[in-house]
């Protein structure tokens, strides 16, 4: 009995020490992915840290005020102080207060209120949007026209907003690349120019 107890508690640790390698492993990839994304963004280290601050206090606010996350469904993404507010609302007076909240944030240079005004939308429909934006993300790196390019992709529901700091040709030329992927309804360019 002793015995296989014994066996029971060393497979157990045999298991969690190769989880723990795994963990460790997957978190030194995606640390390495990161740096190299990191290395190729134009924006400056403070801005990106920045950006991550402007979408936390977004949440927490959003998320604070229950009476409009219940009845909405809003996304903020922020680069370089931009903030693109996505989503659906029922109603004016809801999307009024969603952008008030976005207004509150320090730091935010400029917001895109695209909040379309409808109920908030399927989970089919968000799964499709997370599909549609895997495939612009890997047309734009494929593409030998794009492929340096650090363009932020966001869909909802079928429209693709692409955001960045970009020439006007690397904007022409990412806007041809996503109008030619299958799903995208529709692109908006909310680029800065250098």
């Amino acid at each position: 009995m002793k015995s296989n107890k014994l066996k029971l508690v060393l497979i157990f640790l045999l298991i969690a020490i190769i989880s723990l390698q795994t963990a460790c492993t997957a978190m030194v990839v995606g640390g390495a992915a990161a740096g190299a994304a990191v290395a190729i963004d134009r924006r400056t280290a403070g801005s990106i840290v920045e950006d991550e601050n402007i979408e936390i206090k977004f949440t927490h606010a959003y998320f604070q005020n229950k009476q409009v996350h219940e009845k909405t469904h809003i996304n903020a993404t922020s680069y370089n102080g931009w903030l693109l507010l996505t989503g659906e609302a029922p109603n004016v007076t809801l999307k009024g207060q969603i952008q008030d909240m976005a207004s509150n944030i320090t730091n935010v240079k400029r917001i895109f209120n695209e909040i379309a005004l409808s109920s908030p939308t399927s989970l089919r429909s968000r799964s499709s949007d997370t599909y549609i934006t895997s495939k612009v993300k890997a047309q734009l790196y494929s593409n030998n026209s794009t492929k340096g390019y650090h363009v932020k992709v966001i869909t909802e529901n079928g429209i693709v907003y692409l955001m960045g700091i970009v020439s006007e040709s690397e904007a022409n030329n990412a806007t041809e690349v996503v109008r030619k992927v299958a799903g995208v309804k529709r692109v908006v360019k909310l680029f800065e120019y250098q």
